[in-house]
């Protein structure tokens, strides 16, 4: 199976849940923990891309090249990445993005209007950045048309292209089929971008990996426009579960939500439908009465609960076994003291 790369999407497709009115030290807080939970590029700045922040689509607090600095300052591994859109970003803003710190570049158009991105690309190119064609709306062409605006991307030089489902209306099989004829076609990786507005964001990233995908969007807790991106934290529990090779961390993808993201947004009192306890038990395959003991026995003996709750998984732990887990927190306490 080829390695899947993730793009994490939360301080920039996310910045529309919060009226784009991330900070500074929320943009290093929330990038130093994707970085150090192994996420590949962490995309930064507007909602709407380079120079997004107009009163037609919302003004940010903070410029995008303070927010790539802020990024790019406490990124050690991953590439501190922007969206640009043609006509709203230019190549001069693109300039700009990588003095301030940015590696990589999504250029973004409409499905059927890749022409106008030839330009960007191309000098993203020259500029030495790792380039991304992003069709967006990719349920509005069929797949012969999908293909032949992929094709132009690539000429112009993408290092990968998106079948992007901005609007969340994609079905598995259309996924599928896309992405499938997109690999057979190009000589470059072919990426997915999902939404949630159907609950299918999982499913379809599932889909396009399948069909051949090896980029993958997320978000920390399924943040973003409409209903959401794709949860990047149960994505990376899902992609151990089935065996893909990624560079990601799961328990520190669920930390960069749980204490870097979460807090953020309780502050601007915004919440997001997120579970990342459900999303463990699902993960470990352990009843849901089990959590609260599974929490007291890691207080207890001071090891992660989640370490506890995967444990009782292996050990094939069933209802009424909630005792066992005393039992299981006090071996990985020994084996942690051993250590």
């Amino acid at each position: 199976m080829s390695k899947i790369y993730l793009t994490d999407t939360s301080l920039r497709d996310g910045s529309h849940t919060v009226s784009h009115k991330f900070n500074l030290e929320d943009i290093k807080r929330i990038s130093a923990s994707l970085d150090a939970a192994g996420i590949d590029l962490i995309e930064v700045g507007h909602g709407d891309g380079l120079t997004g922040s107009t009163i037609n689509y919302g003004f940010s607090d903070y410029d995008d090249f303070q927010m790539i600095e802020a990024a790019s300052s406490v990124i050690k591994n991953a590439k501190p990445t922007v969206l640009l859109i043609p006509g709203i970003g230019t190549v001069e803003d693109l300039e700009r993005a990588k003095q301030c710190g940015a590696t990589a570049v999504r250029v973004a158009t409409h499905v059927t209007e890749a022409d106008v991105s030839a330009q960007h690309i191309k000098a993203a190119k020259e500029m030495g950045m790792f380039t991304v064609g992003f069709l967006m709306m990719a349920h509005m062409a069929d797949v012969d048309r999908l293909v032949l605006e992929a094709q132009k991307m690539e000429s112009y030089g993408a290092d990968v292209v998106y079948c992007t489902d901005s609007a969340g209306a994609m079905l598995p099989s259309d996924v599928k089929e896309k992405i499938s004829t997109m690999v057979k076609t190009l000589k470059v990786p072919v990426g997915h971008h999902s939404h949630n507005n159907l609950g299918l964001a999982i499913g379809n990233s599932l889909a396009a990996i399948e069909a051949g995908a090896t980029y993958i969007d997320g978000s920390l807790s399924g943040l973003g426009a409409g209903a959401g991106n794709t949860p990047t934290d149960t994505l990376v529990a899902v992609l151990n579960k089935m065996k893909y090779d990624h560079n990601a961390d799961l328990f520190k993808t669920m930390d960069a939500s749980k204490n870097a993201l979460l807090p953020v947004l309780e502050a601007k009192g915004v919440s997001v439908n997120t579970n990342l306890d459900a999303m463990i038990m699902g993960y470990a395959g352990c009843y849901s009465s089990f959590l609260l003991h599974a929490k007291k026995a890691g207080e207890r003996f001071g090891v992660d609960v989640r370490d506890i709750l995967i444990e009782a998984g292996n050990r094939k732990a069933v209802g009424g076994q909630e005792d066992w887990i005393i039992e299981i927190a006090s071996d990985l306490a020994k084996e942690k003291t051993s250590k």
